[in-house]
């Protein structure tokens, strides 16, 4: 049976994140994933799950998250994408569609994603807060040392338990990751992003270390202490976990043997 991938995109305001929730009773939250399944079962004719390679937060962004599916369907792939989309509300776009192998699982075939987290931070006094990206961006009144901001990224990368970087009731058998790039780059005399990129991550992980960094602009910690920091397997010896909005799934890198569009 054909198998297709999808590239979706998503405002992630008003969804109780990326995976379909099925509560034992009352009304299930409203989830990207779900949406699009609803959407899909409209435009196919018939109910078909969907799997996707993350499951983004309740109100974290994405520009990129893929999924996929397997049905019959007579809609050309070529058109698939816009069958979709005009069966979605407004903050949700399948931007592009292929047909895959069988057996292809965007979870599995996952090699690495990249998040990034974006800050307006130190504006001047009477200048208003973000109005139009307030949904995008986070935004602090402290003037940020982006320098020691800088410093202290790369200290992430590489493997590591990132015990302290997550949640205390993670649900995860073990905390060992590997972060393949963290980064802090400026954009504006206000603006900044910081991007982590890796297989995966632990639950609020990208935000911790957002907030983590963000403790070293405000002079809170010093750089160097991110190593003793991460030794130390002690949540509360890092920073805030930032809010959601300013987070967004940037991203997703298949292995290479998958790249190929069939």
């Amino acid at each position: 049976m054909p198998r297709f991938r999808l590239h979706i995109a998503y405002e992630g305001t008003d969804f109780h994140g990326w995976q379909r929730q099925d509560p034992a009773s009352g009304e299930a939250p409203r989830t990207v994933q779900a949406v699009v399944e609803a959407a899909l079962a409209e435009a196919l004719g018939v109910m078909v799950p969907l799997k996707g390679a993350s499951r983004t937060d309740a109100g974290v962004h994405a520009l990129d998250q893929i999924a996929a599916f397997t049905a019959e369907t007579r809609i050309p792939v070529e058109r698939l994408a816009q069958a979709i989309t005009s069966r979605l509300p407004d903050d949700v776009q399948v931007r592009t569609a292929f047909r895959v192998p069988e057996d292809f699982d965007p979870s599995v075939h996952c090699a690495s994603k990249g998040y990034r987290y974006r800050i307006r931070h130190g504006l001047d006094s009477g200048e208003p807060p973000p109005l139009f990206d307030r949904r995008m961006i986070w935004h602090t009144w402290h003037r940020l040392d982006v320098d020691a901001m800088r410093h202290a990224a790369p200290l992430f990368e590489g493997e590591h338990d990132f015990l302290a970087m997550t949640r205390v009731d993670h649900g995860r058998a073990h905390t060992v990751r590997r972060v393949h790039l963290c980064r802090v780059r400026v954009r504006g005399d206000h603006d900044l992003e910081i991007d982590v990129a890796g297989p995966g991550f632990l639950y609020n992980m990208v935000r911790i270390i957002a907030g983590t960094l963000v403790e070293v602009g405000r002079g809170r910690l010093a750089p160097s202490s991110i190593r003793e920091i991460l030794e130390s397997r002690d949540r509360s010896r890092a920073g805030p976990t930032l809010p959601p909005h300013g987070l967004r799934l940037e991203w997703i890198h298949l292995a290479p043997w998958w790249t190929l569009e069939s």
